[in-house]
């Protein structure tokens, strides 16, 4: 029987997730490959297929059903599978029209690469010439790939909000050099709100929604006398500035401190230890990007998404009100950050947590 007829894109997504899962590679790429020889269509085998499966990953990460290592190669495995249908025949652009240009390309700083791949080559089967740059793109070289090639666009991706500065600065600097920025990615928000307060040209939730937005209508090319959003009002108590510089001092201050709040650090063993520190300078990153965006809910999700990963690994999501404490005590003098930390304690303190510690 046609395996086409049997297996919908769903159906398809488990047996690929059943591979990656056993960290089967040629059984990953035949579960894509043999999709299109039965004619699914290459734009449903990436987008409902392997992003779909690469979102269950990041999901058993965090809820600790696997390991960093398993995440690494289950991840390496779904960009290998984009790789091998680019090569497939039914991978050719749907269109012989001329072709617009476009950059695809991560945030300085940002190494979560899937995302921005796949978009890629969701373009190129719509025709596009793509430049994809892959992860962690510095300005300064995206910059200078625009003007040696003069794309119609620009694609930033970013999945982590800590980078939102940085991608202020690309989107500032892309726009410089006459060249209009759409962005996606889990850092511009859950409404892409951020895109809006950093002044990007356009924001996209996924890459289906971002290339149907890109084929509606061209983003326009910023004009000669465009004003870039380059400075944000809140930024002028120098609060972000002042806890970016501290950062390595305040996680060492706080981690000496939480030894004598916290009791049961004195009992871990030096990975543990590490992962604590590691988790105070997250904590502290997410702090600055809020303060940067003025917005504390980008620091409020960030708690409650960590309760649910220190949950999942048999970690007391509470562990982390001495942390805050001793935070806020460090930053007394600066109210806004002092605020966050206060109501960011007060959520976790209220937020009811399920047997798995999701947040309700």
């Amino acid at each position: 029987m046609n395996h086409v007829t049997m297996c919908t894109p769903a159906q398809l997504a488990a047996e690929l997730w059943d591979a990656v899962l056993a960290l089967d590679e040629p059984a990953a790429l035949a579960t894509v490959l043999c999709a299109l020889d039965d004619g699914m269509d290459a734009e449903s085998v990436l987008l409902d297929v392997i992003a779909a499966v690469q979102g269950r990953v990041g999901e058993a990460w965090a809820a600790n059903r696997m390991t960093v290592a398993q995440e690494h190669a289950a991840t390496a495995i779904n960009e290998r599978a984009v790789a091998a249908l680019a090569r497939h025949p039914r991978s050719r652009p749907r269109t012989s029209a001329p072709r617009r240009r476009i950059t695809v390309a991560c945030v300085d700083g940002e190494w979560h690469a899937l995302p921005a791949r796949l978009l890629a080559e969701v373009l190129r089967l719509r025709g596009w010439r793509v430049d994809y740059l892959g992860a962690q793109v510095p300005t300064p070289h995206l910059i200078a790939h625009l003007h040696r090639t003069g794309p119609d666009a620009v694609a930033l991706s970013g999945s982590i909000p800590t980078r939102l500065p940085a991608a202020h600065a690309t989107i500032t600097a892309c726009q410089a050099a006459g060249v209009p920025v759409m962005v996606g990615g889990a850092a511009f928000g859950p409404a892409g709100q951020y895109a809006h307060l950093l002044g990007a040209d356009a924001w996209a939730p996924d890459a289906r929604t971002a290339a149907d937005g890109l084929a509606l209508r061209p983003l326009p090319r910023p004009q000669p006398d465009h004003q870039p959003i380059d400075d944000l009002p809140h930024l002028s108590d120098q609060e972000y500035t002042l806890v970016v510089r501290t950062r390595p001092a305040l996680v060492r201050t706080v981690f000496t401190g939480l030894e004598d709040a916290y009791p049961a650090m004195r009992g871990y063993t030096e990975g543990q230890r590490e992962r604590t520190a590691e988790d105070l300078s997250h904590i502290v990153e997410f702090l600055a990007a809020a303060l940067y965006t003025g917005d504390a809910e980008l620091f409020f999700r960030f708690l409650l998404w960590t309760a649910d990963v220190l949950n999942a690994r048999g970690v007391p999501a509470r562990s982390l009100l001495p942390a805050l404490d001793l935070l806020g005590r460090e930053l007394k003098d600066f109210p806004r950050a002092a605020g966050m930390l206060r109501a960011g304690a007060a959520r976790l303190t209220c937020t009811p947590l399920t047997a798995s510690g999701t947040a309700e």
